[in-house]
């Protein structure tokens, strides 16, 4: 008798622990929480004038005081499928367009390279 209350009380323990593993964050969602805390500095930077200034050309949701010189930023999926290619448009908008009145802002280090990168994955989700 003793065993098979041994046996219950062990298998018992094993379901708990196999139960609460499942309460453990996958790689995927961890990623997925880096991933949302990119978006949300990308957004501060784009919004701050005194970074990124995207508002000072662009109506983007959520923005006050938006300009008018640039498009909208909407539908950045669909304009921009290839994310490589919002960054290069950020990163030197001349490359694509000698006339363009957007600044280069990382050929001129206006932004690091890793505010850039911040900042695609903010205005990706738009």
């Amino acid at each position: 008798m003793r065993k098979i209350a041994t046996l219950v009380t062990a298998a018992a323990s094993i379901a708990t622990l196999v139960g609460s593993l499942a309460l453990l964050p996958t790689g995927s969602s961890i990623a997925a929480g880096n991933s949302a805390s990119a978006v949300d500095q990308g957004k501060k930077l784009a919004f701050n004038r005194k970074k990124g200034n995207c508002l000072a050309c662009h109506q983007i949701a959520g923005g006050n005081m938006a300009g008018n010189i640039g498009p909208p930023l909407v539908a950045m999926k669909a304009r921009f499928p290839d994310k490589s290619k919002l960054r290069s448009q950020i990163w030197d908008a001349t490359k694509a367009n000698p006339n363009s009145a957007m600044p280069p802002f990382g050929r001129h280090k206006i932004l690091s390279d890793k505010d850039i990168d911040k900042i695609v994955e903010y205005v990706y989700t738009l």
